[in-house]
């Protein structure tokens, strides 16, 4: 899958995830369980100064998603908690800042809404708007990707 990344106070980039879609008879018909791994970065360089920042994110998630429909196109909805291994970094010599790091881990809350479009046999094609609630990192992403029953 991959993803449209807008972070609070960023400007929109490109991120790449993997994830698995779990369903079982013991559940809810139309509930599955996404366990999920998520990663962005994000690079910036300001030639003129000699600036140079890097954000990233790799996140452990699992989402509950219930689909409305099992057969044809499927609306659904979905929430989750994911925790977000996120790091900064900025190399600013003119400024007197020399390689300097920061990393922290946080969990969030995540919310998703999305289609899925059957292709063909086991294929199916989905594209989601997913939002993570990330105290002070917060990120809305345009999902998109292919799917493949097994």
């Amino acid at each position: 899958m991959t993803s449209t990344v807008m972070q609070e106070k960023q400007s929109s980039f490109s991120g790449i995830a993997l994830r698995t879609r779990i369903k079982s008879p013991r559940l809810i018909q139309g509930v599955e369980v996404l366990p999920t791994v998520e990663y962005w970065r994000n690079a910036n360089t300001v030639e003129p100064f000699g600036i140079h920042t890097t954000r990233k994110d790799a996140t452990l998630g699992g989402d509950i998603r219930y689909a409305f429909r099992q057969t044809g196109t499927q609306p659904y909805v979905g929430a989750g908690f994911a925790l977000h291994f996120l790091s900064s970094s900025v190399d600013a010599p003119s400024l007197g800042i020399n390689d300097q790091s920061n990393a922290i881990v946080r969990g969030g809350l995540s919310a998703m809404a999305g289609l899925q479009f059957p292709l063909a046999g086991r294929f199916e094609n989905f594209v989601e708007l997913k939002y993570h609630h990330v105290p002070h990192y917060r990120q809305l992403k345009l999902n998109w990707g292919l799917s493949v029953k097994v």
